[in-house]
């Protein structure tokens, strides 16, 4: 899941959305490139020109995508202003509603998308934990929802001024051998 920025009432967060637009909001997430996209306008509006010098995409390709977003109500549209030849540009901002809209088949997607914005970072950059653990399906469950509970209440928090835009990526999977993996 995303972090954008729904209010507690939206339709995302309240379930009052239909089976039609939980679909089409599905498909809208369902590219690392979106969810970079929603990641990169999350604190800041920008424009479809910034994203799509940032992005290293054509304009056009760019606007496909922010369309899309702007569709499904994951990016709502800023006032205008004059870009850099005195072109109108309107900025873009994400509204957190990606946080909390099902998609099937997710995790892949996430993972891509983590990569590609880990890519190019110094190490000492990255701070990463990895732990083994052996849980009964009780505790499993106590621990995402702990973990879930946490995301949600930072998720929730304002974004501080004085603060650095950070994206956090967290995983559990089962350390299943190779020969019960599909491989």
């Amino acid at each position: 899941m995303t972090a954008d920025e729904a209010p507690d009432d939206s339709p995302a967060r309240s379930g009052a959305v239909d089976d039609a637009t939980i679909e089409a909001r599905g498909r809208a997430l369902a590219s690392p490139l979106r969810m970079r996209i929603l990641r990169l306008c999350l604190h800041e509006g920008r424009t479809n020109r910034e994203l799509a010098e940032e992005l290293q995409l054509n304009p056009g390709t760019m606007l496909h995508h922010v369309r899309s977003l702007v569709d499904n109500g994951f990016l709502r549209p800023e006032e205008p202003r004059r870009g850099r030849r005195g072109s109108r540009e309107v900025p873009y901002r994400a509204t957190r509603v990606s946080w909390g809209t099902p998609v099937d088949g997710i995790g892949p997607i996430l993972l891509e998308t983590f990569l590609q914005e880990i890519d190019g970072l110094a190490p000492d950059d990255l701070d990463i934990s990895r732990l083994g653990l052996k849980l009964n399906a009780a505790h499993l469950a106590e621990l995402h929802d702990r973990v879930r509970a946490l995301l949600e209440e930072y998720a929730a928090k304002d974004a501080d001024a004085d603060g650095a835009p950070i994206s956090l990526f967290f995983a559990s999977h089962p350390d299943l051998p190779r020969s019960e993996r599909g491989l």
